[in-house]
């Protein structure tokens, strides 16, 4: 529990826990958005908050050959943690069509053991992108560890989670966003195109 707390404080020092009316990458609405390149811009902070994590990997015995994120929120985490254990870590990433793909010469050995990188979950729906294309190349999933873990009720995960801070925030569907009706401006902060 003390390095949630940690993390948690990390994020509110370094300015990455942000409140309004805010456009999340899975279309959906928030009154909450995490900026974690704010905390992350940090080597030192980074390392902080991602150090409960690592522990709590190496208790487990999961055992990752290599981390992989998805660019662009999971490029630093899984370069941290991959740091922290020793292992590689490296990143997916859009091509010009939109499809997420191992790319600038990375590979993933058949039978790789892998752990799944991101700054925050909301839908995981990154996160499942990424182990699809890793496991079509004969890779196996061993869990997935993130800054900040903001799923919802009924967001489940087929792999253990390794959370550095859980901090649930509301988000609707577009359509039925209390904020919309509010008539609250709505800010897009995030990095991913179209949406």
């Amino acid at each position: 529990m003390e390095h949630i707390e940690k993390t948690i404080a990390l994020l509110q020092e370094s300015g990455a826990m942000l409140e309004g009316h805010f456009l999340l990458s899975s279309g959906r609405h928030s009154d909450r958005y995490f900026q974690c390149a704010k905390l992350l811009q940090y080597p030192e902070r980074a390392a902080a908050a991602l150090a409960g994590v690592v522990e709590a990997i190496k208790e487990a015995g999961a055992a990752p050959d290599a981390v992989v994120g998805p660019a662009l929120g999971g490029i630093i985490v899984a370069y941290e943690l991959g740091r922290q254990l020793g292992i590689p870590g490296f990143f997916t990433e859009r091509d010009d069509a939109g499809l997420m793909g191992l790319r600038r010469g990375f590979t993933v050995p058949q039978g790789s053991r892998i752990l799944l990188a991101e700054d925050v979950i909301t839908t995981t729906s990154s996160a499942l992108e990424t182990a699809r294309v890793l496991q079509a190349l004969g890779a196996q999933m061993v869990g997935l560890a993130c800054l900040v873990d903001r799923r919802g009720p009924g967001v489940s995960l087929p792999w253990p989670l390794y959370a550095a801070s859980r901090i649930p925030a509301v988000s609707w569907e577009a359509e039925t966003c209390a904020l919309c009706k509010q008539g609250l401006p709505l800010v897009k902060p995030g990095s991913r195109k179209g949406i």
